[in-house]
């Protein structure tokens, strides 16, 4: 199997992960998990990027945070710690590849300390994310949050060019269609993007 050793370097929990985890390969844009799906794996990402995604029941949604390379998802170890079902949509924001491990294992695996605090780093770092989506949200008006939501797609696709809806970031900002074109024409007046069709390409400021 292909495995990436960098991110761990104990050989006992290295031995572990090459005979309990799997590698699968994500093409670019695949749901890989959904609000209410039973959580039977936690994903490490090891190339790509994964989009988290929070989704109320009634469809509206707020994108989270990135998983880059050497990252997991700590809502999904959350849930499947507390016995829970997913509460977040995770898509593939470009092709991946991610190192699949069961549940049953995360627990064990305690017993390494350098799984131990790779599973603590990892909740902190999307803590801190997550404050930031919340200050966004709480404090500040909607063109910074349009404007952090771009940049951290583009930072996640590595192009400064998104092919992307006025639709689709409306959906995920929680906000009206209308009201997004409308901040996207004031941020191409200063000279912020570039709009085109089904497509927003970031100016370097």
């Amino acid at each position: 199997m292909s495995y990436t050793p960098s991110i761990f370097t104990d050989p006992a929990l290295i031995a572990e992960i090459k005979n309990k985890a799997r590698v699968k390969t994500i093409p670019k844009d695949t749901v890989l998990m959904r609000p209410g799906d039973e959580i039977f794996f936690i994903p490490i990402v090891l190339s790509g990027s994964i989009r988290i995604i929070r989704q109320e029941p009634d469809g509206r949604e707020v994108f989270l945070y990135h998983l880059y390379p050497g990252q997991t998802c700590a809502m999904s170890l959350t849930c499947c710690q507390a016995g829970k079902k997913s509460m977040i949509r995770a898509v593939a924001e470009s092709d991946a590849e991610i190192l699949q491990i069961p549940v049953q294992l995360t627990e064990d695996w305690y017993a390494y300390p350098e799984w131990k605090a790779y599973i603590s780093n990892n909740y902190s770092n999307r803590f801190e994310e997550l404050l930031q989506v919340i200050d966004l949200i709480a404090f500040s008006h909607m063109d910074r949050q349009l404007l952090h939501y771009l940049e951290e797609r583009s930072k996640a696709l590595n192009t400064r060019i998104l092919d992307i809806t006025h639709q689709e970031i409306a959906d995920e900002l929680r906000a009206h269609r209308e009201a997004i074109s409308r901040l996207l024409r004031t941020m191409e007046q200063k000279k912020l993007v570039k709009l085109g069709r089904n497509s927003i390409e970031l100016l370097d400021t």
